[in-house]
């Protein structure tokens, strides 16, 4: 089976992290973010993945190259200029081989979810839909499209974004189209999937099926879903054939150095090369390559970028310290607090509870 997997966002709610990577190749739990998704499209009888990219394009083959090391043959597509959903799917579709019947995979490059594909597939297929969409439950769906259905599983409404939703049954991101149905999407424009395309096929009596299910499910698009997905990655919350270690309460990469006497738990990565001394406290967090966390220091929540360094007595709580910074001793950082990449914060500063 060919699937597309859509990668073109800038991740503007995640800076500065995604300052110089594209939101896809952020390292999670241990490899980039995508490797998760490769490796899960693999088990489920993918053989062939298209690449719809955009920001930072080339990266990605650097990163994965022709996909062989995942068992998976990867094509990269382009866009020129931001093409929307749709038109990111409809560009991506011309490296596609399969006939006009065959049904495509479309993922998002920014979902952790451990729903049965290949069910989902099925059901596409043997019912003849023109297009099956993953739902999931949410607590809050005024944040997503919401998708009401009927008691045969028929999608009657697409509504996104929408403040009195009906469901709180939402688009999950991951849809089987009929590869004749991507065709039909205009090439070369703007096109979105959520307020054109899907509403468009429902409109037009095209089948289009919910498939509905209880798994685990995150969009890791802003800073605290990102730290959790890691670290449900890391305790084994949700599985994958990717996570380059045993599942545990932390996960040290090679040349890592941990102080026997540092606290560490909850899920957190210790980058490749990074040092956390003793009687620091980590919990549930990602401290990527090359950074310190001096003794004494205390890490919540939160992401430490590479090369940067937490001084002793400093203490993080849901923050994003970029690439390099130095948050100096004494200084505490809260509640979504974020420091640019290259930022020095010098020793006792003023308490920050917003953007640095």
């Amino acid at each position: 089976m060919e699937a597309i997997l859509l990668v073109g966002g800038q991740g503007t709610r995640l800076r500065p992290l995604t300052l110089n990577t594209p939101k896809p190749l952020l390292p999670t739990a241990g490899v980039p973010f995508l490797a998760h998704q490769l490796a899960r499209a693999r088990s489920f009888g993918v053989r062939r993945i298209v690449f719809a990219t955009s920001y930072r394009a080339s990266m990605f083959a650097e990163a994965f190259g022709d996909g062989s090391a995942f068992g998976l043959s990867l094509e990269y597509m382009t866009e020129e200029t931001p093409l929307g959903t749709g038109g990111a799917i409809r560009n991506a579709a011309q490296a596609l081989t399969c006939g006009p019947d065959a049904p495509v995979l479309v993922l998002n490059g920014d979902i952790l979810s451990g729903h049965d594909i290949t069910e989902q597939v099925a059901l596409h297929v043997s019912r003849g839909a023109a297009l099956t969409l993953h739902l999931t439950e949410v607590d809050d769906p005024t944040r997503f499209g919401c998708v009401p259905t009927d008691e045969d599983g028929r999608v009657t409404a697409f509504l996104e974004k929408t403040p009195n939703p009906v469901t709180n049954r939402i688009n999950a991101g991951c849809y089987v189209f009929t590869r004749s149905a991507i065709d039909a999407i205009p090439a070369g424009q703007v096109v979105s999937v959520e307020r054109e395309t899907f509403p468009g096929m429902i409109d037009a009596g095209e089948l289009v099926l919910g498939y509905a299910d209880r798994s685990y499910w995150l969009d890791v698009g802003t800073p605290a879903a990102f730290v959790q997905g890691s670290c449900d990655l890391v305790l084994g919350r949700m599985p994958s054939g990717a996570l380059p270690g045993p599942c545990g309460e932390f996960l040290a990469l090679p040349e890592a150095r941990v102080s026997p006497r540092a606290k560490i738990s909850g899920g957190t990565v210790v980058g490749p090369r990074a040092v956390v001394g003793a009687d620091a406290v980590v919990r549930g967090s990602v401290l990527d390559a090359d950074c310190v966390i001096e003794s004494g220091a205390t890490v919540a929540g939160s992401v430490v970028g590479a090369g940067a360094r937490v001084s002793s007595g400093a203490v993080l709580r849901d923050a994003v310290i970029g690439d390099r910074a130095v948050i100096g001793a004494g200084n505490e950082l809260l509640a979504g607090a974020r420091v640019w990449p290259g930022v020095t914060l010098p020793p006792r500063a003023v308490r920050f509870s917003s953007d640095v």
